[in-house]
């Protein structure tokens, strides 16, 4: 495997983690899971995301909790070590959206409670409605769109185990 250019995959990391952090998410979180991100292994010990970010393990293990609360990251032992090593979840995108079900049907259940709380007349009852009826027309998507990645993961699994082939 050719050997990368440290500083290019440093300014990466920050790159992505300036991405993340500007979409919301805490800033030293971003960096600790685009370095994940960045490594060949998806998992890191405190120490050498400490030693790659140039951040206190203090800062990794507030990084952590979040990232694992989250979930995003998880917390394994190394065999016959002490120490953590903490991993991107397989399929980490999949599953973070795939629980994002679960918030959008309580928002749309909140929304439509405020709806009928405010006044189904109401400028503000018309806009919670509106906002319910968003987030339940998301949802019904987003069921759709994970149905079609898995289909298309699948295919390109079955494309590569058996190249050639057009699945």
């Amino acid at each position: 495997m050719p050997a990368r250019d440290r500083e290019a995959v440093s300014r990466f990391v920050e790159r992505f983690a300036a991405e993340l952090t500007e979409a919301g998410m805490q800033r030293m979180s971003s960096r600790v899971f685009s370095a994940l991100l960045a490594s060949d292994s998806a998992a890191l010990t405190s120490a050498e995301l400490a030693e790659s970010l140039r951040i206190s393990p203090a800062a990794v293990s507030g990084a952590i909790a979040y990232l694992a609360q989250i979930h995003m990251v998880n917390r394994e032992r190394e065999p016959g070590s002490r120490r953590d090593r903490y991993r991107l979840h397989n399929e980490l995108w999949f599953e973070m959206y795939a629980s994002r079900d679960k918030f959008l049907d309580r928002f749309e259940k909140t929304l439509r409670e405020g709806a009928r709380v405010l006044g189904p007349d109401t400028p503000a009852g018309v806009r919670a409605e509106q906002s319910a009826e968003f987030f339940a027309f998301l949802q019904e998507e987003l069921i759709g769109i994970m149905e079609r990645w898995r289909l298309r993961q699948e295919a390109a699994e079955a494309q590569t185990n058996h190249p050639g082939r057009t699945p």
